[in-house]
């Protein structure tokens, strides 16, 4: 449920609104999200997935170990701000925009809390308002389905990604038909047309089939997908199985990671397995 209601906040309403017809570009979030939101996203396994993902970010970030700079990091659609807090904790200079107006707010307190330096900003991933080749990091977890001009989000990340800087994405899978966007079962394997009917119903009539987003999830992908078009825009991308840390599985546990990474059959039944699309991409 928290997975859901995370991302409910990552998208722009005016683009919505061109699809849907329903209200212009706002800021604001309905307050009992906001006060939910303030509460699960500090739970500890919302910390402990935000962590792993660090771990295997800096991975790549500091794959030539003579990087030992404090990182440029950015997280598009960061919510009240607890992967920025994290982030900004180890050292790293840290950004955070979000569409969330009251989430932006309390990720500013708990900066001040904490005494870490973090510029929040309110703002659109797909008009990012940071120079060109200024991060090193860009963060955009559960974002992409919710946003129709989902193009220009990763058009904008790679914009603002220095040279070998690190890209970290998650979004939905179509290829698995467990997934947590809709009360409905196996809504990714849906054809197009049912999915924008059941999208309408979501933001009129039928608010409950998607626990009440107010932005649901528009966009479905694969890895195959989000990572060809990443290439084609210089980037090099891994997926989940090519960042699991060998070194911390057992023999058997290496046996099977070694064999879906070689065998494409066995990759792509992994990925089905998986409900979400998670791409790491380096910029070359």
């Amino acid at each position: 449920m928290f997975r859901t209601q995370q991302k409910l906040v990552r998208s722009r309403q005016d683009e919505m609104t061109s699809r849907h017809g329903i209200a212009e570009f706002d800021t604001s979030s309905h307050s009992e999200f906001v006060e939910y939101y303030e509460k699960e996203s500090l739970n500890e396994a919302t910390r402990a997935r935000f962590a792993a993902v660090r771990s295997r970010v800096i991975r790549l970030a500091r794959r030539d170990d003579r990087k030992t700079d404090p990182l440029q990091a950015l997280d598009i659609g960061c919510g009240a701000g607890t992967q920025c807090v994290m982030w900004a904790s180890e050292g790293d200079r840290v950004y955070g925009i979000d569409i969330n107006a009251p989430l932006i707010e309390i990720g500013r307190k708990r900066a001040e809390a904490a005494k870490l330096p973090i510029r929040f900003d309110v703002g659109s991933a797909t008009s990012l308002p940071y120079a060109d080749a200024s991060m090193d990091v860009c963060l955009m977890p559960e974002l992409l389905e919710h946003v129709p001009d989902w193009e220009s989000c990763l058009n904008e990340a790679i914009r603002v990604l220095r040279r070998g800087g690190v890209l970290y994405t998650s979004t939905t899978n179509f290829l698995c038909p467990i997934q947590q966007e809709f009360n409905l079962p196996l809504y990714s394997w849906y054809p197009g047309p049912a999915k924008r009917y059941f999208e309408k119903l979501a933001i009129t009539t039928r608010p409950e089939i998607a626990n009440y987003a107010r932005y649901p999830a528009v966009n479905w992908f694969s890895y195959y997908g989000l990572a060809r078009y990443l290439q084609q825009r210089g980037m090099r991308c891994f997926d989940r199985f090519d960042m699991i840390d060998m070194e911390s599985l057992n023999p058997w546990k290496r046996i099977i990671v070694s064999s879906v990474r070689h065998l494409p059959p066995l990759r792509l039944l992994g990925q089905v397995a998986t409900s979400g699309s998670i791409v790491f991409a380096v910029k070359q």
